[in-house]
């Protein structure tokens, strides 16, 4: 199985081109991806989608926005000026999805329980 999910930021506007022959829109752009734990760090995978999907991050995607991807990672080689290989890793995004644009990380929510609340011991069937 190959898929992956990400949510990120763009850490520049995407890059769009079209295709030759058909004229198929290909964006292109990097993702800032949190990564778990304590280390705060993040991940920056490539990041390309094609045809209507990249058309419509063209219209309304650009640095910073919070985005979420779905798709399959892709490996490739190609020799560069000097005649070294070069292996490359992309993720090919199947689904974008834009989030809120005012997303930020809040504190998770407590409630407070009322006063008169009784709690229920009931079996549940499942």
């Amino acid at each position: 199985m190959n898929r992956v999910e990400l949510i990120g930021r763009l850490t520049r506007d995407p890059v769009v081109r079209y295709t030759s022959g058909n004229q198929m829109a290909v964006a292109s752009f990097t993702l800032a991806v949190a990564r778990p734990g304590k280390d705060k760090g993040a991940d920056f995978p490539r990041v390309t989608a094609f045809g209507k999907t990249a058309e419509t991050i063209e219209k309304y995607v650009k640095k910073g926005t919070a985005i979420a991807v779905e798709g399959r990672i892709q490996t490739g080689s190609y020799d560069d000026k000097n005649g070294n290989k070069v292996y490359t890793t992309d993720v090919i995004a199947d689904r974008v999805e834009f989030l809120p644009a005012n997303e930020k990380r809040q504190p998770e929510r407590r409630t407070e329980v009322p006063q008169d609340f009784e709690e229920v011991d009931e079996d549940v069937p499942f």
